[in-house]
């Protein structure tokens, strides 16, 4: 599974429901995703059951020296079109330590060199500058607004549509040696 030193990312097994319907029942956490907190963790066993065979979906769980501090997925894989969406929350409690941006690299590089994606594309609400100042970091570029797409807290959440394509991701942060052998020979 991808790592980077000390955080790695490992697919989501049924011991880890626990820590995800606590991230899921924060209501400060589910409102970037746009869904709504409080879900039971009968429901959550239920979906993961429906799912767990589905390879429309890679789910993962970030782990910093064997703790849990984050789920990332690639979601509404599309083999055909080649492109999936990319969602990552990271547990309040680790937040701004730099794990969103290693963890999201790793899933990256997972749907691009494993996948073979094209497009990777994510929606994040435009009043959450630390969110798009992250995925702006990594080469995702704003693709589109969408007005008024939520409804979240009483009021409208109006979202950007963001994209990097594998060429560019490969660029950035795969670059090809330059000169001799591609073999190394």
């Amino acid at each position: 599974m991808p790592s980077n030193a000390s955080v790695r990312l490992r697919p989501l097994e049924r011991d880890d429901l626990s820590f995800v319907h606590q991230m899921d029942n924060n209501a400060s956490v589910m409102r970037y995703w746009f869904e709504e907190p409080y879900e039971a963790f009968v429901e959550l066993a239920d979906l993961y059951d429906k799912h767990i065979h589905d390879q429309s979906e890679r789910r993962f769980i970030i782990e910093h020296e064997d703790a849990k501090v984050g789920l990332v997925e690639l979601v509404e894989i599309d083999h055909i079109h080649r492109r999936a969406e990319f969602q990552i929350i990271i547990d309040p409690a680790h937040q701004g330590k730099g794990y969103a941006s290693t963890a999201a690299k790793l899933a990256m590089d997972y749907g691009f060199s494993v996948l073979n994606l094209y497009k990777l594309y994510l929606i994040v609400d435009k009043e959450n500058p630390k969110a798009i100042h992250i995925y702006s970091k990594l080469g995702f570029e704003v693709e589109g607004e969408l007005i008024d797409e939520f409804f979240v807290n009483g009021e409208y959440r109006t979202v950007l549509r963001m994209c990097i394509f594998q060429p560019q991701y490969m660029a950035k942060f795969r670059p090809r040696q330059q000169g001799g052998n591609p073999r190394g020979q």
